[in-house]
């Protein structure tokens, strides 16, 4: 829920935006499938599938559903369908998958998040990322006034020439973590730090312990591991594109101590 920026020369340092205050969300009956409204929501087993078109205003036209499919066990099917114009700098929504238990967890006494994800994603002229989002706080309830101190997103792809939030227009490092090459990009969103770990190729079908990122972090650029993980979602970023869908076939995620 941020402003990314293209990947583009009159881009090379995105500043970026307080991320929006949603309405309160209308939860629909896991039985109605589909949801289309701006702050429509699923609950599901351990998650819940979130539309968050937080960033609609900055569309000339377009609209979005998502799709709850079914759930097996841990692992959740669930699609999400857009078609966005106008606004080509900005991001329209992040459909996503949230995990609703087990967070409040200090980084330093997670033991793993394991973690499993494929997908498909086809379309036109798509502009967009899928990525998993998690945010910390020094507090297990978050902070007060509802913000978070950092932000970590693990791009599994950025198609059409998406990027991330950066102060400098280029990676800090390219790393291994977790079995995969990323490139690491470091930014602000507000006074949230932002942490995105872009693939260096698309990944579409991750299975990987997300602790392993904090650990990488921790190591390696001063993050402290007395910040709580305070939510753990999985979804995509849309800045433009027509008949787009996006189709998890599998997701799964878990947070262990």
């Amino acid at each position: 829920m941020k402003l990314l920026a293209l990947l583009a020369p009159a881009l090379a340092a995105a500043s970026a935006i307080p991320a929006s205050v949603p309405a309160p969300s209308k939860t629909i009956n896991e039985r109605a499938t589909e949801i289309c409204g701006q702050w429509d929501s699923i609950q599901t087993g351990t998650y819940t599938l979130y539309q968050d078109l937080w960033g609609i205003s900055a569309a000339t036209s377009g609209s979005q559903c998502s799709t709850y499919e079914s759930l097996s066990g841990s692992t959740i099917a669930w699609s999400t369908k857009w078609t966005w114009q106008g606004g080509n700098y900005n991001v329209k929504s992040y459909a996503n998958v949230v995990l609703k238990q087990d967070t409040g967890k200090k980084v330093s006494a997670i033991k793993s998040i394991p973690s499993k994800w494929t997908y498909t994603y086809t379309g036109t002229g798509v502009v967009a990322n899928v990525a998993y989002d998690l945010f910390t706080s020094s507090s297990a309830g978050g902070n007060s006034d509802g913000s978070s101190d950092y932000e970590l997103m693990i791009w599994l792809a950025a198609l059409g020439g998406a990027g991330p939030i950066s102060a400098t227009g280029s990676p800090i490092a390219s790393v291994t973590v977790a079995g995969y090459k990323w490139n690491l990009w470091y930014g602000l969103n507000g006074s949230m730090k932002v942490y995105s770990f872009v693939a260096a190729s698309q990944i579409s079908s991750f299975d990987g312990d997300l602790k392993a990122f904090y650990t990488y972090l921790v190591a390696s650029q001063g993050f402290s591991s007395s910040q709580y993980v305070t939510s753990i979602g999985a979804g995509t970023e849309p800045f433009v594109g027509t008949n787009a869908v996006m189709k998890t076939s599998g997701y799964s995620v878990a947070l262990n101590v």
